[in-house]
């Protein structure tokens, strides 16, 4: 077993290591938003935080197409986001999709039947 580094290092450091190490990258590329993001997120103080990665299933890379254990490759960071209440930090490698969250008033207070249609009404 072979721990990656400690959280003291900095956020790309952290990342740096797992896309090499764990992934096979060759280097990891990222794009104005997510330097902005790891350039608050220090100031903020949460460079401390681990890193949980967020890529795809398919595969060891950020494409799911490149199947097995690629290596060589270019790990690109999209965005990085926080989990404060969590205490974890989450780079998006590639083409990424997150759930969104849910909104603090609940959709179903606009649905209703139209008594006189008997017509749903409030769903889009």
């Amino acid at each position: 077993l072979k721990y990656l580094p400690d959280p003291p290092l900095p956020i790309k450091d952290k990342i740096s290591t797992i896309a090499t190490e764990v992934y096979g990258a060759a280097s990891v590329s990222y794009s104005p938003e997510a330097e902005a993001k790891i350039a608050l997120y220090t100031e903020m103080g949460f460079s401390a935080l681990p890193i949980c990665m967020a890529k795809t299933q398919y595969s060891f890379s950020h494409d799911p197409n490149l199947k097995g254990v690629p290596t060589g490759f270019t790990l690109p960071i999209k965005d990085v986001r926080v989990s404060v209440g969590a205490g974890f930090i989450y780079p998006l490698c590639g083409a990424m999709s997150t759930m969104p969250g849910l909104p603090t008033r609940p959709a179903y207070y606009d649905i209703d039947v139209d008594p006189k249609t008997g017509k749903i009404v409030g769903l889009f």
